[in-house]
């Protein structure tokens, strides 16, 4: 009864936020309350519900303050040699900014840290998605997928996890793997490639002007309209300091009119002015002080100096104090960012009510022993290749806490009985992550959908089919390699 409630409980959300019945937070707080009920433990709720919220209480702390931090870097001006980088990358076509964006977070995953990965994404690229009416799911979607395959470094948390689980060495599960999250890579980046065509034959063909001459070869007769940018100021553009687009249109793919903005666009395009070269908080002085200060907070997470709630909650009151001396101009960056503060850190304490109850009522453990014990005898010898399929289930539905340290044992002492090395079964569980990373109980996806102004079920049923078939990408390359 257990597991049917619990598979019943994960359905309903899913369903009721891709249908845009409830919100994510009023979803994952009365849903779960509901089937505590129906359980009979409704009694036990507060007790669910704390546990819960004491689990991921630092988690959402280290979002909090990495918000601020971040939000205070972006404010300065310390990501805006990143924004007209690949903004010269790109030339505003959006194929290129699809790839631009796997490719972007895919190198910040390199820190381990989803959060961080997200809040640096979609703040270099969200002026640009936003200003040729490009679709904000694709970007979420590839931010996604590339964290994923990047999250199975050894101190992103998986692979240390397989490793503390099975009591093995991390370098002995990563290493060998490398191949086929290589391949995983390649596959993130052809996906962002199609999505780009996509994007680029809904919205047509655009450019910058320097490279106006070889985009109208694309079209007949084109006629041109130009739109100022803020969001690529500096980036190489007249002596106004600001970049000038140009959508080349009257040919074949012609789309939508970038420069057409209503009066929704430019409230919610408020962002697109946290780029422009003249804006007051910008602090080029105390460039290479924050320069030097993100690069310390990146190493001492990988070096796990300090707690990384700690080390962001440091981080936050010395960029505050050093780039804004006085008192009402840190309230001023405070109140900026308080948004995406009171966004994420609600959807953090609403999903501690959703895993309380997953957890406290057992329909976790139910579930997961009910897929275990549903695996025939016959496929004992290729547990590595169960491990891998039942991995990006399990880790949609569960914590990676839930399943590396309750199932990954189970697994690897049925794969042992039939001969299968430990060491493949880590690997093989692996697999999921791409798919992991848009779980509704990973707290880095509200950030990344809360930031870029999402729907969760938006995010939800784009991202699923793409990163469930990179997970298997990487489970095929795996077995081709024989590393699996």
């Amino acid at each position: 009864m257990l597991t049917i409630l619990g598979f019943t409980m994960i359905a309903t959300f899913l369903v009721l936020i891709m249908m845009k019945k409830m919100s994510p937070i009023a979803a994952l707080v009365l849903i779960p309350a509901l089937f505590c009920v129906f359980v009979g433990k409704g009694a036990h709720l507060g007790d669910y519900v704390i546990e819960g919220v004491g689990t991921l209480a630092p988690t959402a702390a280290m979002l909090m303050f990495a918000i601020v931090y971040f939000g205070v870097m972006i404010d300065v001006g310390l990501f805006d040699p990143i924004v007209r980088g690949i903004l010269k990358f790109c030339k505003a076509d959006p194929m290129r900014i699809v790839v631009g964006t796997a490719l972007l977070a895919a190198i910040v995953s390199l820190d381990g840290d989803g959060s961080t990965t997200f809040m640096i994404t979609v703040s270099a690229m969200y002026p640009l998605y936003k200003r040729l009416k490009m679709s904000l799911v694709v970007m979420t979607g590839v931010a996604a997928t590339a964290n994923g395959v990047m999250n199975t470094l050894p101190w992103g948390g998986p692979t240390a996890r397989a490793a503390t689980a099975l009591k093995l060495d991390a370098g002995d599960i990563f290493v060998p793997m490398i191949p086929a999250l290589a391949v995983g890579l390649v596959a993130v980046i052809a996906l962002s490639y199609v999505l780009g065509l996509r994007e680029r034959k809904r919205l047509g063909v655009l450019s910058l002007n320097e490279v106006l001459d070889e985009e109208k070869q694309l079209v007949d007769e084109p006629e041109t309209e130009t739109v100022l940018v803020g969001a690529g100021a500096a980036a190489g553009g007249p002596g106004d300091g600001k970049v000038r687009m140009t959508k080349t249109t009257g040919g074949a793919g012609s789309g939508t009119d970038a420069s057409d903005d209503d009066g929704d666009d430019e409230e919610d395009d408020v962002r697109l002015q946290g780029l422009d070269p003249n804006r007051p908080t910008l602090r080029p002085k105390l460039y290479w002080f924050n320069a030097l200060l993100t690069a310390t907070l990146l190493a001492a997470m990988i070096m796990e100096l300090l707690p990384i709630p700690v080390l962001f909650v440091l981080a936050a009151a010395l960029a505050l104090t050093v780039n804004f001396p006085h008192i009402p101009d840190q309230k001023a960056r405070l109140a900026a960012h308080a948004d995406n503060v009171l966004n994420v850190s609600g959807m953090v304490f609403a999903a501690a009510v959703f895993t309380g109850v997953l957890q406290g009522t057992g329909m976790v453990d139910s579930m997961a022993k009910w897929l275990v014990d549903g695996i025939p005898d016959g496929m004992g010898p290729h547990m590595a290749l169960v491990t891998g399929v039942l991995s990006l289930p399990l880790t949609y539905f569960m914590s990676n806490d839930g399943f590396y340290f309750g199932v990954l044992p189970v697994l690897a002492e049925a794969g042992a009985a039939h001969g299968v090395s430990p060491l493949e079964i880590a690997r093989a569980s692996l697999v999921g992550q791409p798919l992991h990373m848009s779980s509704p109980l990973v707290p880095a996806v509200y950030v990344l959908v809360g930031m870029a102004k999402v729907e969760f079920g938006d995010h939800t049923k784009f991202v699923v089919k793409w990163a469930a078939l990179t997970s298997l990408v990487v489970l095929g390359a795996g077995i081709l390699f024989g590393i699996i």
